[in-house]
């Protein structure tokens, strides 16, 4: 496989990879790194591809393991994630503070979940992966998968709920 070959086989799912690295590392330069790494990664494997039924399962899959060993390293170094700001492009700074502040109760939501819970979130409601894609790509059972996203959809709407009945944030 060349260079444009390649190109063409990752375009359609390289901003995914990125938006899970970002998800689970928080910090955009980090989940570049990542995604960067994953990439590489997947250009040295390139002749052997072919044989996976899938490569975009195959580099979620990839990606978060990597990003996974990422977090178990900071944390065995006990360094703190960086939580980076989001910048929107709206033309009204209403709209911007707006959607900041969504942005960072939908963080601080998934914040609370454990990390199981946050990439199923991520591949479910963000990627809008099917139940089965990410059985597979999580190597759980479907039903497990689904049980899973109730209960971090239940933390989440648990959390939102208090936060608004007694005006914690």
């Amino acid at each position: 496989m060349n260079q444009s070959e390649f190109v063409v086989l990752i375009s359609p799912f390289k901003d995914k990879v990125f938006r899970l690295a970002k998800r689970l590392l928080l910090s955009k330069e980090e989940a570049e790194d990542a995604t960067q790494e994953v990439l590489t990664k997947l250009w040295s494997k390139n002749d052997s591809l072919n044989k996976y039924g899938s490569v975009e399962a195959f580099a979620m899959t990839m990606t978060k393991n990597f990003c996974l060993d990422q977090l178990k390293s900071k944390r065995a170094n006990n360094e703190s994630l960086v939580h980076s700001n989001y910048v929107d492009t709206a033309p009204s700074l209403e709209k911007k503070l707006e959607d900041q502040d969504s942005l960072k109760w939908v963080d601080t939501c998934l914040a609370q979940l454990p990390e199981q819970q946050r990439i199923i979130v991520q591949l479910r409601d963000v990627e809008q992966y099917e139940f089965e894609e990410i059985a597979s790509l999580l190597q759980m059972k479907e039903s497990a998968v689904r049980v899973s996203l109730s209960r971090a959809r239940k933390i989440i709407r648990e959390y939102i709920i208090k936060t608004h009945t007694h005006g914690n944030q």
